[in-house]
């Protein structure tokens, strides 16, 4: 079931053009690192679950990119871009072949399914 957004129409034009220019340099940078990589991983500094995800696939031998914003004491507003675009609401944020598996426990539960 997909989440609920506010539609467009609901939105002023001016709502509309600083939506579309939250951090767009942050989005283009994750979207292109998701074209060029089989596996991408979006984290934060300090978050034990992105450290987590970063050992699992390390373990399986398994090449990624990883791309760091901030950590709970800084580029909040960064991560909350990546967070609207994406539709996740927590970090990691996990990327295979394009497609978000989801976070840490969503990316085990992957990779046993081979």
């Amino acid at each position: 079931m997909r989440r609920k957004i506010l539609a467009e129409n609901n939105l002023s034009p001016k709502a509309q053009n600083r939506i579309g220019n939250f951090f767009p340099e942050t989005i283009q940078e994750i979207e292109v690192s998701i074209e060029k990589n089989e596996w991408v991983i979006v984290g934060m500094a300090q978050n034990p679950f992105v450290k987590k995800a970063r050992k699992a696939l390390q373990e399986k031998n398994i090449q990624f990119s990883y791309l760091e914003y901030g950590s709970y004491f800084g580029k909040w507003k960064q991560r909350l871009a990546i967070k609207l675009w994406s539709g996740w609401p927590t970090f990691p944020q996990v990327f295979h072949r394009g497609q978000l598996v989801g976070g840490y426990d969503d990316l085990v539960d992957y990779l046993k399914q081979g």
